[in-house]
C-alpha cells in the first residue's frame, strides 16, 4: 500500500507524516482565487494575486482567522512568491485575461507590514516571462523556464539570476527543457525544476503537453542535469516544497482527468526514489504550500483542470 510504503521512506529520512491531511476549519474565509500564491511569512499566511483583481487574505493561526488586505495595482497571476527582507516579492508573473496575457515588465512587491503594493526593479524586455519556478537563495533570485506569450507560445528554457538589492539581471545556462505552470525548489546546493508542461491553445491541447522530467541545476559545478527518475504523475499548476530529504511534489492539472490532481509525491535526494505520500482532501491548482510548525499547509486554487472552482479551503498535513 502506497501510504505505508511512504511512510518507511520518510522514516528512514529522518521525518514522517501523519496518516492524512486535515481540514483547516477557520473564522471567516480567504477570497477565492487560482493562478495564485500562498506564503507564510513572520507567522501570518498569505494568499496573494489570482485572476481578476483580488484583494489580499490574511489568515493569523494564532486567532485561527482570516482578513480581507489591499488588492494589488493591477491584475497578477501565475507566479512563484519569494520573500525578500520585509516584502513578499511577485516575479515574473503575468497580467490580463486568457489565452493572451503579458508578462509584466517590473516586479511587483507585497509590503505586510503596512498591507501595501509597490512596484521594484525593471525586469529586461528579453527576459519577460511568467509561470516560471523562481526560487530565493542567499542574496539572489533565480528563475526558471515559463512561458512569454501568455498561453499561445514562447516557452523557454531560461534560467536567470536577478539582485533585489541592485536590480541587476545575469543570464545563466540553459535548463534542458522548456517548461511552464510549475514551481521550483532549493535543497542542499541544487535547484529542481519539476513537473510543468508546454502551454498551448491548440484543440484539445491546453493540458496535454506535460513534462515529466526533473531538471536539476547544481550551483557548486554550474551545470544542469535530468534526474533518471521522472515526476511519477506528470502535471502542470503544481506546487513544489523542499522538505530535507525531500522535493515534495503536490496538486496540479493535467489532460488524464477532469478534476485537479490531489497527488502528493516526494522525491527522495538521498536515496534517488520517488514515493506517495497522502493525498490531498481536495485536488487542487495554481497554488501554493509551506512548512509552517509540524504542519505542511496549502489553501485555495481550483479544484478541476482550467478556472472553475476556485476554492477556499484550507488543509494540512502534520510532519514529525
Amino acid at each position: 500500500m502506497k501510504y505505508f510504503t511512504c511512510l518507511l521512506s520518510l522514516f528512514l529520512a529522518t521525518h514522517t507524516l501523519e496518516a492524512n491531511w486535515e481540514s483547516v476549519q477557520s473564522e471567516g474565509e480567504p477570497v477565492a482565487r487560482h493562478e495564485a500564491a500562498f506564503i507564510e511569512f513572520e507567522g501570518k499566511f498569505y494568499l496573494l494575486g489570482g485572476r481578476g483583481i483580488r484583494p489580499v487574505s490574511i489568515y493569523s493561526p494564532e486567532d485561527n482567522s482570516w482578513k480581507q488586505g489591499t488588492p494589488p495595482p493591477v491584475e497578477v497571476h501565475h507566479f512563484q512568491p519569494v520573500v525578500w527582507e520585509d516584502r513578499i516579492l511577485l516575479i515574473c508573473a503575468f497580467t490580463g485575461k486568457w489565452p493572451k496575457e503579458t508578462p509584466l515588465d517590473k516586479v511587483l512587491a507585497y509590503v505586510p507590514a503596512t498591507d501595501s503594493w509597490e512596484w521594484s526593479h525593471e525586469i529586461p524586455a528579453d527576459r519577460r516571462r511568467a509561470a516560471a519556478g523562481v526560487v530565493h537563495i542567499g542574496d539572489k533570485i533565480y528563475i526558471a523556464g515559463g512561458i512569454i506569450n501568455g498561453h499561445i507560445d514562447g516557452h523557454v528554457d531560461w534560467f536567470d539570476e536577478y539582485d533585489p538589492s541592485t536590480g541587476t539581471w545575469s543570464s545563466l545556462p540553459n535548463a534542458p527543457h522548456k517548461r511552464d505552470h510549475f514551481q521550483a525548489a532549493f535543497l542542499d546546493g541544487k535547484l529542481y525544476s519539476a513537473g510543468g508542461r508546454l502551454s498551448s491553445t491548440a484543440p484539445n491541447e491546453g493540458f496535454l503537453h506535460v513534462i515529466p522530467e526533473v531538471d536539476v541545476y547544481d550551483f557548486q559545478s554550474k551545470t544542469w542535469s535530468v534526474l533518471d527518475k521522472p515526476l511519477p504523475t506528470p502535471r502542470a499548476g503544481s506546487f513544489t516544497l523542499a522538505l530535507h530529504p525531500d522535493i515534495i511534489v503536490a496538486g496540479g492539472e493535467s489532460a488524464s482527468q477532469v478534476e485537479a490532481h490531489a497527488e502528493v509525491e516526494a522525491y527522495n535526494t538521498q536515496t534517488d526514489t520517488w514515493s506517495s505520500l497522502p493525498d490531498l482532501i481536495q485536488g487542487r491548482h495554481g497554488t501554493g504550500m509551506f512548512l509552517f510548525g509540524d504542519h505542511l499547509y496549502t489553501c485555495s486554487g481550483c479544484g478541476n483542470r482550467g478556472g472553475n472552482p476556485e476554492l477556499t479551503t484550507m488543509e494540512r498535513l502534520k510532519v514529525k
